[in-house]
């Protein structure tokens, strides 16, 4: 046993890091990542050839284009999820995921009217959407079981708290919580209030776009708002993969639909901060951390 470890009444053992990482979730993360892959990028190509090929009928491509982006833009975190030492180091990806899994299919469900296979939709989409709904009501039910098992590991030794590898710059914070503030309350809003809220999207959804954006728009925010509680960019290695890999695939997106996007409404001004704010946190986030490399790496050895 290392000298960071330290027994348990459970017959396991735990580091002062944290928790130890459960294979389901790792497992999970990378069959998610997998399916997000291969889904998202069906996606954002049939949307940026101008077709809405959603699990649910759209008004207008984008929406499924930007669910579909932001599917293909974490995934590549998701297979890296193994790489990670302890729960505390994962849970900043892994926790918005579940937010996602549970919310696509409670909003696929809460607006089943709307799905290709129910609206009558081409038979491939009628397929799709049924699959969809399967896949998703599985994944979530999976993710719900792998959380309830990773948190019956044991914990860390009371008042053991561990040591920062790589702290959040002092200036980083308050404009963390800015975007973190944002892209949470948006979700929120979208989320429980589409009717008023996605009018307010600078462009045409329905109640269903609405609130599979609002569903993403959360996990963002608690994933944002996370990396502050957890206050070290080491633990939030994965998280900074995903960030701008999100943000750049939404911009690509957004910027074959520009056209369709009134960007000099109040909405479409945030919007592209926001996006801006993304791509940002995970660029200076895995600069600050790369230049940390050297500390991060002894710290890994002596773990």
């Amino acid at each position: 046993m290392g000298a960071s470890e330290t027994s348990t009444p459970r017959g396991g053992a735990v580091t002062v890091d944290g928790r130890e990482l459960s294979p389901a979730v790792v497992i999970l993360s990378g069959v998610v990542g997998g399916i997000s892959l291969a889904v998202g990028a069906l996606l954002v190509l049939t949307s940026l050839t101008g077709h809405a090929a959603g699990a649910w009928v759209s008004p207008a491509p984008l929406s499924p284009g930007l669910l579909g982006a932001a599917m293909a833009g974490v995934a590549p975190a998701l297979f890296t999820v193994g790489r990670a030492r302890v729960w505390e180091e994962a849970r900043c990806l892994v926790l918005p995921l579940a937010i996602v899994l549970v919310g696509l299919f409670a909003v696929s469900l809460l607006n089943g009217g709307t799905l290709q296979a129910v609206h009558g939709g081409p038979l491939f989409l009628a397929l799709f959407s049924l699959g969809w709904v399967a896949t998703l009501g599985l994944l979530a039910l999976a993710v719900v079981v792998c959380l309830a098992a990773q948190y019956r590991r044991p914990a860390p030794p009371s008042g053991v708290e561990r040591p920062r590898v790589v702290p959040l710059p002092a200036w980083s914070k308050p404009l963390l919580a800015v975007l973190g503030s944002g892209w949470l309350g948006i979700g929120a809003g979208l989320l429980a209030f589409p009717g008023f809220w996605g009018p307010l999207v600078p462009w045409t959804v329905n109640r269903a776009d609405a609130q599979g954006l609002g569903v993403w728009a959360l996990a963002l925010g608690v994933g944002v708002l996370g990396s502050l509680v957890e206050d070290d960019l080491a633990r939030i290695r994965p998280a900074l993969t995903a960030v701008p890999a999100v943000a750049l695939a939404t911009a690509v997106v957004l910027a074959v639909h520009a056209r369709a996007v009134d960007w000099t409404s109040g909405p479409g001004v945030a919007l592209l901060a926001l996006v801006a704010g993304l791509f940002a946190t995970g660029a200076a986030g895995r600069l600050l951390l790369s230049r940390a490399g050297a500390g991060v790496g002894a710290d890994s050895e002596t773990a």
